[in-house]
């Protein structure tokens, strides 16, 4: 099943432009938007089931630089 997944990034201040190059080189994500107000960015994950949305968000989570991450996940109706 295609899972989609919303990530909400919280970064450290001066981080912003290495974040946004590694996440911008990942295949799985689909979109990074870098975005004001509560969090610095917003990456869209396109992937084959859950379990590898949730590597992609862990990897994620360990990038030198996040602070903290919220994560929307979307699925197909069947």
């Amino acid at each position: 099943m295609m899972v989609v997944g919303v990530t909400l990034l919280n970064v450290s201040p001066g981080a912003e432009r290495e974040i946004y190059d590694d996440l911008r080189g990942r295949s799985d994500v689909r979109e990074v938007l870098h975005v004001f107000g509560e969090y610095d960015f917003i990456t869209i994950v396109e992937v084959e089931g859950l379990s590898r949305l949730n590597d992609i968000v862990d990897d994620i989570r360990e990038l030198e630089g996040v602070v903290s991450t919220q994560t929307i996940i979307g699925a197909e109706m069947p």
